[in-house]
């Protein structure tokens, strides 16, 4: 037999060290450069990893969301918000982004629920007002919006980009960007 040692041996690499690209951290960086090129399927696919690596990450939890509804799958984007939710009750995009997910599923009393939700927590946001008025219901002349006090018209939405069902598929927010 021959028992030849390697001429090329890989390096010893410190066991403590991660590869950064398989991190939580850089499965989301990941992700989002997938956001940012548009291939929403292949991001949602590396943020399931990154949100299996940290359950509960807020921020992976949103960016996983944002990809599974601008893929199409809206079933999970709702799952995914819903979860978000969990997470940070408050969190007013997520509210507005799981009602948005209700919408497109065809449960538009659940959808109005939230949307309500995201136009309480966020009233200056004109992208969550008319996504309720869209939506239509009793409830749609209290939203506050386009030149009303507080929400001047022509002002940039706190919100910023989000998923929205008008543009087939959305632009995907980046991380910089205000949620």
């Amino acid at each position: 037999m021959d028992r030849r040692e390697p001429t090329d041996p890989e390096p010893a690499r410190d066991l403590g060290e991660a590869d950064d690209r398989e991190s939580p951290y850089g499965l989301l960086r990941r992700g989002q450069e997938f956001m940012r090129a548009r291939h929403f399927a292949q991001a949602a696919v590396v943020l399931e990893r990154a949100a299996r690596m940290e359950p509960g990450k807020g921020s992976i939890l949103e960016a996983l969301g944002r990809a599974s509804y601008n893929a199409g799958d809206h079933a999970r984007a709702g799952q995914v918000f819903t979860e978000l939710l969990e997470v940070d009750p408050s969190a007013h995009y997520a509210h507005y982004a799981l009602g948005q997910s209700l919408k497109q599923l065809g449960r538009p009393d659940e959808a109005r629920t939230h949307l309500r939700i995201a136009v309480a927590l966020a009233p200056g946001s004109r992208l969550y007002g008319s996504a309720l008025r869209r939506l239509g219901g009793e409830d749609t002349a209290l939203v506050v919006g386009e030149g009303e006090p507080g929400s001047p018209a022509g002002a940039a939405d706190p919100a910023g980009p989000a998923v929205t069902p008008d543009a087939r598929p959305p632009a995907a927010p980046t991380e910089g960007e205000s949620a």
